[in-house]
């Protein structure tokens, strides 16, 4: 049976669309829960406003920063206007624009559910862990629905639109610029607040996480929502749509825009969509269910049914066999990585037992015991990353054999293999935004009094919530490395045919077949490679460092100067909108520099050593950006559980000082896993994708 590419399409489109209707009937479905608490309904109407100030806030400095890069792309873009290009330039810079506005608008849609379903969730606890659970879920599938509903109508959207795979990468460019920042933004937010409620309420004064005197406690909340919603589902929007723009370009490379590549792509990605549809309408919880067993079964069931579907695609279309065992290498290893991450972070498991227990020896303990257990969770994590592109691309390597073009064939391999990581990302995304909201409806449950039943259900799921985040993060963090290993075989394709296009070679040939070390431009490119995902790490890790500064001082002085605060004298409150702006005008302070320091860094190493240096650059900057952002990610998670393992009673209980220590633990992750691990991932993608928009650029004018 044949279809067209724009039938196929088409049919991309309407899943899209299916998507998006089950997201606005789970809103819907979410927003219909009854809310009767005045308390919690006051306390959740600060968090919404909170989240929607910073949003607001957010979005405008980001508005200027896409305005110029537009103004940019459309000037030199993807080569300058001088020398006749000026339509490409314009769906250039169009394609960027979009992608900037599909990222924002996934964000706010996050903010717009995840401030209702965190004070649903709360008052459902009231009826058991089971309702308390379908809203935080659904919740968090309105999420999953809308972002990857967006994604993959953008992407095919602008193929049908322009004809033109280039333009893809300015969609997605868009799309990792505006997560780049938001993640970082988010990120520098929410663990500002978060840092400074646990130092001064648990540690220094022995107070519950969640108890309203704290100044910092409404900041905390809001920072769930524009770090874990808002940031996260940018950035998997970032990763869903760079995964699906790799593959185009080479796709589109070997054999044009309408050949049988580019149906494989499309059908795909609409099959990954509609498995993760059947996958969030399947899932339940028991009366007195696990949480964790029933978000992890949800997502097994999705990998299920994506693999049938994908194989009878395959069967009845008459794809190659080859690509679809790459694509399910992808899915299969995801799956593992999922596997690990949970093995390192779960409270249930041996790592988190141990660094619990290290923490009764004090705090250096805590740190040294995690940073082991992250150093040792980052291995097969790594090698699954490795493994699956080495099988990818041996897979799909001899489809191009006969024609000399096998390493084309592989590098088609590995997109296709990091396509099938993330085809699942819409029930990845569900989970990662229950996690936000079920923490939310914890604070809320607290605050607004309603018992320690109640919370110790709220508990549950939010240390289901905190294994499940670690999870989709390592997901994320390793589907990252396969798109953008496969973005550098991008921006190889990019290279050649601007290549031939100056002139540089001739039609059929290659200008450049690999990147060898042994070259010195490409050494000096690979070792400056090496270093920015470190230093984009330190500037975001410091951003939130100088800002918790600040808001700690600013805790102390209202439990200073605030009579009866300390106390908790009825009718007292402490300002927490100091504490929220706090947060939100030292995270847009910081948030720019980062982002901008890996996008001019790219840049210059170009210009100084050309396509060479930057094809080294790549290498350097995916190799430590994997490694640190898994290493970061999962330390975080394993020292927040070790936290709550303690909290739960055990080594001493609340209050003791095995957990000050774990606390302490807890306070060095927080920007570990919130801000710097998961937004290198972005960092990664977003240079890989800057190098294959310049390559011609890079061609022309270089130093080297």
């Amino acid at each position: 049976m044949q279809l067209s590419v724009q039938a196929i399409q088409v049919i991309a489109i309407l899943i899209s669309a299916l998507a998006l209707g089950v997201a606005a009937w789970l809103y819907t479905w979410v927003k219909s829960q009854p809310s009767s608490n005045a308390r919690i309904a006051e306390i959740g109407e600060y968090i919404r406003q909170g989240a929607n100030t910073f949003l607001r806030r957010e979005y405008l400095v980001l508005a200027r920063f896409t305005a110029v890069a537009a103004a940019l792309i459309l000037i030199f873009l993807p080569r300058p206007i001088w020398t006749g290009s000026f339509s490409e330039n314009i769906w250039m810079a169009v394609s960027y624009i979009v992608g900037t506005a599909f990222s924002a608008l996934a964000g706010k849609i996050g903010i717009q559910i995840a401030t209702i379903a965190n004070m649903k969730s709360a008052e459902a606890a009231q009826k058991g862990i089971k309702p308390a659970f379908m809203v935080g879920f659904r919740g968090g599938a309105v999420m999953g629905m809308a972002v990857v509903g967006t994604s993959l109508l953008g992407v095919t959207l602008v193929l049908m639109l322009t004809g033109d795979a280039s333009a893809v990468l300015g969609f997605s460019f868009g799309a990792s610029s505006l997560a780049l920042f938001a993640k970082a933004g988010g990120g520098i937010f929410t663990k500002t607040a978060d840092i400074s409620a646990d130092l001064v309420g648990k540690v220094e004064m022995g107070i519950d996480e969640d108890d309203p005197r704290n100044p910092a406690v409404i900041a905390d909340n809001v920072g769930d929502n524009v770090g874990d919603v808002a940031g996260m589902g940018a950035d998997l929007f970032d990763s869903n749509v760079a995964s699906m723009a790799a593959a185009l370009v080479m796709a589109t490379s070997l054999g044009g825009v309408y050949g049988n590549n580019v149906k494989m792509v499309f059908a795909y990605a609409a099959i990954g969509l509609l498995s993760s549809i059947i996958g969030v309408a399947t899932a339940r919880i028991g009366k007195s269910g696990d949480p964790s067993k029933a978000l992890n079964s949800s997502t097994y069931v999705t990998t299920a049914i994506f693999a049938v579907l994908t194989a009878l695609s395959t069967y009845v279309f008459g794809f190659e066999w080859r690509i679809w065992g790459a694509t399910a290498v992808g899915l299969i290893v995801g799956t593992i990585i999922g596997i690990t991450s949970d093995y390192f972070t779960n409270d249930a498991k041996p790592p988190v037992h141990q660094v619990a227990s290290a923490s009764k020896n004090g705090p250096a303990f805590t740190i040294l015991s995690g940073f082991s257990y992250a150093l040792l969770s980052a291995l097969p994590s790594l090698i699954g990353i490795a493994l699956s592109a080495l099988l990818a691309f041996n897979i799909c390597a001899p489809l191009g054999a006969e024609s000399g073009l096998a390493a084309e064939y592989g590098m088609f391999g590995v997109s296709m293999a990091a396509l099938g990581m993330l085809s699942i990302v819409g029930m990845i995304i569900s989970n990662d935004a229950y996690g936000p909201i079920v923490d939310n409806s914890r604070g809320l449950a607290e605050m607004g009094g309603l018992g320690e039943e109640v919370i110790a259900i709220s508990d549950e799921l939010d240390s289901a919530g905190n294994t499940v985040k670690a999870v989709t993060k390592g997901f994320s963090i390793s589907a990252a490395g396969l798109t953008v290993i496969s973005l550098l075989g991008a921006f190889m394709s990019e290279v050649n045919e601007a290549a031939r296009t100056l002139g540089l070679a001739s039609e059929g040939a290659r200008f450049i077949d690999n990147f060898d070390i042994m070259n010195p431009t490409v050494f000096f490119g690979l070792i400056v490679g090496v270093a920015i995902p470190a230093v984009f790490s330190a500037m975001l890790m410091l951003g939130v460092d100088k800002n918790a500064q600040r808001m700690v001082a600013e805790i102390h002085r209202q439990f200073d100067t605030i009579p009866g605060l300390k106390e908790g004298k009825e009718g007292v409150k402490p300002d927490y909108d100091k504490c929220i702006d706090i947060a939100t005008t030292g995270s847009i302070r910081e948030l720019l520099p980062a982002g901008a320091f890996a996008i001019l860094s790219t840049i210059v190493v170009g210009f100084i050593g050309g396509a060479e240096a930057i094809g080294g650059f790549l290498t350097g900057n995916i190799a430590s950006g994997l490694l640190l952002a898994l290493l970061m990610s999962n330390a975080g998670g394993l020292w927040d559980n070790a936290k709550k393992f303690v909290e739960a009673g055990n080594h001493g209980g609340k209050g003791s000082a095995t957990h000050k220590a774990a606390v302490v633990g807890d306070t060095v992750g927080d920007p570990f896993k919130d801000t710097a691990g998961p937004s290198i991932n972005t960092q990664i993608t977003v240079v890989s994708l800057v190098s294959s928009i310049l390559a011609t650029i890079f061609l022309q004018f270089s130093i080297f």
